[in-house]
C-alpha cells in the first residue's frame, strides 16, 4: 500500500496527514519511514510518501472500497488528476499475486516508475517479486535510477 499527501487537512501537515492514514488502515504489519518527494504532474507541493504491508483477507476490490472511504473521510475529493491532495491511498501489490477487474490493476500500473513508491517497498519488502516480471523492489529501483541517470 502507498501512501502520500502534500497538502494539509484535519489530521495537520501531509506528514500527519500520512501517519493518521498509517493508523486508520489497520493491520499494518510494517511500514517505511515518511520521505519526501516532488509532485508528478501540475501540483507545485511535495509530497510526504510512504509504504506500508498490510495483512488482511480482504480482496483487492474491497481493500480499494475500504481505502476510498478512508480517503473520503480525510477529505479527498475528486479533482484534477494529479494536483494537490490530502491522502491518496494506493493498493501497490497484493500476496495473490496480480488482480485486475474493472477500474482496478494489482500490481500497480505505475509503481516500477516511481522512486517514491519502490525505495519504501525494497526497505520493507526486499524479497517481495513483482508477479509481472518477477523482479524484487532492489531490482525494480536499480533499473528505473539507471533509466533516469541515462535519461
Amino acid at each position: 500500500m502507498a501512501i502520500g499527501s502534500n497538502r494539509r487537512g484535519v489530521h495537520g501537515s501531509p506528514v500527519a496527514e500520512v501517519a493518521a492514514a498509517i493508523a486508520a488502515l489497520g493491520g499494518v504489519v510494517a511500514e517505511s519511514p515518511v520521505s519526501s518527494s516532488a509532485p508528478i504532474g501540475p501540483s507545485i507541493r511535495r509530497f510526504a510518501n510512504a509504504v506500508v504491508l498490510i495483512e488482511s483477507e480482504v480482496a483487492p476490490p474491497a481493500m480499494l472500497a475500504r481505502l476510498k472511504a478512508i480517503e473520503r473521510a480525510f477529505g479527498r475529493r475528486r479533482g484534477a488528476r494529479w494536483g494537490a491532495r490530502v491522502i491518496d491511498l494506493d493498493i501497490v501489490a497484493w500476496s495473490g499475486g496480480a488482480w485486475r477487474s474493472k477500474g482496478l490493476r494489482v500490481p500497480h500500473a505505475a509503481f516500477q516508475d516511481r522512486d517514491f513508491v519502490l525505495a519504501p517497498l525494497y526497505a520493507i519488502a526486499p524479497v517481495w517479486r513483482d508477479p509481472r516480471t518477477g523482479l524484487t523492489p532492489r531490482h525494480l529501483l536499480a533499473r528505473l535510477r539507471k533509466v533516469k541517470r541515462l535519461g
